[in-house]
């Protein structure tokens, strides 16, 4: 049985992309361009990991890393966020982010550390 991930992102041509890697890679996946939709994309897919982008339209990935990582039952769902801006990792994790890649990535790079919080 594959892994589901849920990919986060407002830029759609990189949803767009994530989604085509991921799928070849043998996962499945679940994306939204909105923030807000996190918590119910969550009770749809019932993700393994979440890839969400810290910078989101309306809302900071932070912020709802944050929220997850309270939520008894969010919170053992390793989250991996991403951001064009490369020193976003240290507030990545403060919130709570259980790794951070900076964009653009390698997408070598970005299979291996999905693996590595999967295993």
């Amino acid at each position: 049985m594959s892994k589901k991930i849920l990919a986060v992102d407002d830029d759609l041509y990189i949803l767009d992309a994530l989604t085509e890697l991921l799928m070849y890679s043998g996962y499945d996946i679940c994306t939204t361009p909105r923030g807000e939709d996190v918590f119910k994309k969550i009770d749809e897919c019932v993700p393994d990991l979440i890839l969400m982008d810290v910078m989101l339209a309306g809302m900071d990935g932070r912020e709802i890393c944050r929220q997850l990582k309270a939520d008894n039952k969010t919170k053992k769902i390793p989250i991996i966020m991403i951001s064009a801006t490369p020193n976003m990792g240290e507030s990545a994790a403060y919130s709570g982010a259980d790794d951070f890649i900076g964009k653009p990535f390698d997408i070598s790079q970005l299979l291996d550390r999905i693996k590595f919080q999967l295993d």
